[in-house]
């Protein structure tokens, strides 16, 4: 079912260039499913007149297409004089239930939550590279670096060539057979769509247990690269290394990222900066710390426990694809990248920041079989840690030590298995890169009861120094609010809340590109 506008009874298309949008503006048309019960369930809102109820709902949780429902009150208190300056009620909000956006920062799971999730992640990421949001200025002449860093070779797969390529060509007298009888070449053309591409040439060949067990521990390979970082940053500058935060520091933001294989890479923004925090001068340039960098990176490696009782360990490490670009070089040079700008490279980690694996495996597992076997690798490897464990118990020794907490190394592998076995946050950042996600959350809150109040009273919102009090300690804080809330359960009431709240945030979004695509347009002309 669409909703159409009301010119010619047909969706409205506007199109600038090469970019083309379904449509922008108070009059633009929702395209919903046409599915009976979500027909139903929308009318139903306009037979009992709840329609202007779920409008406001929806607008309330910024269109979250599964809302928390929670039913209580609370109040606000001045936290001076412990006068209760506003009161409220889950029984005065329009659908009778106090409705919280999901916050979940997946695109497949919520549009409208992923989107705030990857805007706060923008300002994050470009706070610590341009300055505010409690950042000074000055931090945009800090060195500062892009890496990326990806995982090793597991076995020949499938890919997407550079220059449109054919994938492994080879001539039919030099054509290698595996031992299994796969012949290792592939004369065609993968584009990025391409089912194949990320898949192994032999099946049998691959290493699925060596990739599980990267996978696994690449968060600790990530945080271990970062104390190889500091240590050799410390003899770089010839001083100890517990007393590196004297001269420097190094601070980073980075995100995760499925490659079409399963594996995950990462992308990393890397400030170096001087003994007094961030914008302070800091005692080398970009260059010279990226050949820091460089020669680190191959040096990183963490040793895995075998798998079961007759395996062995592995040393894993980064793979060979490691790049590592200057975006600035520092205050007594301020060249930048000519390819990235330091803006565009938080777009970029801000759009890798709402991805998973579902972006690679699409609604069907199965339309990638390699996806398929490495969760199925993270079930075996699972199903021997439980029965290793079990054991164990019995008294039975076993090569493979547990860990700090009594755990095999293993045992928890099974919880993710759906993410093909990485355990790891999708974006982290060190303490003082900049401002922290939960600050952002909080300012925005604030920013909600300063506009309320100020209709209450019927005065115009001060926006003097309004950045600094939003993004306050908590300490600061002038009121408090209390109250007392019970969970009433997940999701929209009805199935037709939840399309129309899908398809708004997909309107709100395309309306957002069109936006950007005309100011390009016109930057341009």
């Amino acid at each position: 079912m669409t909703l159409l506008d009301s010119h010619n009874g047909a969706p409205t298309r506007y199109d600038l260039g090469a970019h083309s949008f379904p449509g922008y503006g108070e009059g633009a048309p929702l395209e919903l499913p046409s599915t009976p019960d979500v027909q139903a369930s929308i009318l139903s809102r306009f037979l009992d007149g709840t329609h202007h109820a779920l409008s406001d709902a929806l607008v309330s949780v910024g269109n979250c297409a599964r809302p928390i429902r929670l039913t209580g009150s609370s109040a606000t208190v001045d936290a001076a004089t412990g006068e209760v300056v506003s009161s409220f009620s889950s029984a005065d909000a329009p659908l009778g239930e106090l409705l919280v956006p999901c916050g979940n920062r997946r695109a497949h799971v919520c549009p409208a939550c992923s989107r705030v999730y990857a805007r706060d992640t923008f300002e994050l990421v470009r706070a610590g590279v341009v300055g505010g949001k409690t950042i000074p200025a000055s931090v945009a002449q800090s060195p500062l670096l892009f890496v990326t860093l990806t995982a090793p070779s597991f076995g020949l797969v499938h890919g997407v060539r550079e220059k449109g390529k054919r994938c492994r060509p080879r001539s039919s007298d030099r054509v290698e057979t595996c031992p299994h009888g796969v012949r290792l070449a592939c004369q065609r053309v993968h584009d990025e769509d391409d089912p194949t591409v990320g898949a192994p040439l032999c099946s049998e060949c691959y290493d699925w247990t060596s990739a599980v067990v990267w996978q696994w521990h690449a968060p600790a390979l990530w945080s271990r690269t970062t104390t190889y970082l500091r240590r050799a940053l410390a003899d770089r500058l010839g001083v100890p290394r517990s007393r590196l935060r004297e001269v420097a520091a190094v601070q980073f933001a980075k995100v995760a990222e499925y490659q079409a294989r399963g594996l995950v890479h990462f992308h990393a923004m890397i400030r170096l900066d001087g003994p007094d925090g961030p914008g302070s001068t800091p005692p080398l340039t970009g260059d010279d710390l990226a050949a820091v960098v460089r020669d680190v990176i191959p040096t990183v490696t963490v040793t895995a426990p075998p798998a079961w009782e007759t395996d062995t360990p592995r040393v894993l490490a980064w793979g060979a694809q490691v790049d590592v670009r200057t975006i600035t070089n520092g205050p007594a040079d301020l060249r930048s990248s000519d390819e990235l700008s330091a803006e565009q490279v938080a777009g970029y980690l801000a759009k890798y920041a709402t991805k998973d694996v579902t972006n690679v495996k699409g609604d069907n597992l199965h339309s990638r079989p390699q996806l398929a076997r490495m969760r199925q690798t993270c079930d075996e490897l699972h199903a021997i840690a439980v029965t290793r464990a079990e054991h164990r118990r019995a008294g039975q020794p076993s090569v493979v030590q547990v860990d700090g907490h009594g755990r095999d190394p293993y045992a928890l592998l099974g919880q993710r298995a759906h993410m093909l076995g990485f355990r790891g946050h999708f974006s982290t950042k060190s303490r003082r890169y900049s401002v922290t996600l939960g600050r952002l959350r909080r300012a925005r809150q604030r920013f909600q009861r300063l506009t309320a109040q100020a209709q209450r009273e019927g005065r115009p919102l001060d926006t003097r120094d309004l950045e600094r009090r939003l993004l306050a300690d908590d300490e600061d804080e002038t009121t408090l609010v209390i109250g007392s809330w019970v969970y009433a359960g997940t999701g929209w009431p009805r199935p037709g809340d939840a399309a129309l709240a899908t398809a708004a945030a997909a309107r709100a979004r395309e309306y957002d590109l069109w936006r950007v695509a005309r100011r390009k347009t016109t930057t341009t002309h």
